[in-house]
């Protein structure tokens, strides 16, 4: 990966609010879509989600997930070349107890202010998602493969 495919992705993964997210549900796939942060120095991906939504219940029974952010889709001149990152994890639960949860609500609530009110939801808690590995897809023809500690340099820059 170049500096400018690294600044890219950077940029894809900090402006874009919001990932497709799968999970297994009842040992099917199911995807629906979550605003989402990042946690600095890429140490994991910030969920914030409510216990009546069923991907919830699915993050719990099986912490296996996968995330898909975008680039919008003026930003490409076909689908095919639309930059996109697919981040492989597992998610764990934030409570307010955690050590991590300060933070964690900090970079969510930066990236997306609009969200604050949902926190004082008695139904909504934190997931954190230890990133396993991440594709990232430049353009057509441009893919290359992160491991976490990969990651983890490139989102700290």
């Amino acid at each position: 990966m170049d500096a400018t495919e690294a600044t890219a992705l950077r940029h894809l993964l900090r402006q874009q609010p919001v990932a497709a997210l799968a999970t297994l549900h009842r040992g099917e796939p199911a995807v629906s879509m979550v605003p989402f942060a990042l946690l600095p120095q890429g140490r994991g991906v910030v969920l914030h989600v409510s216990r009546l939504a069923t991907h919830t219940a699915d993050l719990l029974a099986q912490p296996a997930v996968g995330l898909l952010v975008m680039g919008p889709p003026g930003s490409a001149q076909t689908p095919l070349a639309l930059p996109r990152a697919s981040i492989r994890g597992r998610a764990q639960p934030c409570p307010a107890d955690a050590a991590g949860y300060a933070e964690a609500r900090a970079e969510y609530l930066a990236k997306l202010p609009d969200s604050e009110e949902l926190f004082s939801f008695a139904d909504f808690s934190l997931f954190v998602v230890e990133v396993l590995s991440v594709r990232y897809v430049a353009g057509f023809g441009r893919a290359m493969s992160l491991l976490p500690e990969q990651f983890r340099d490139l989102t700290a820059g």
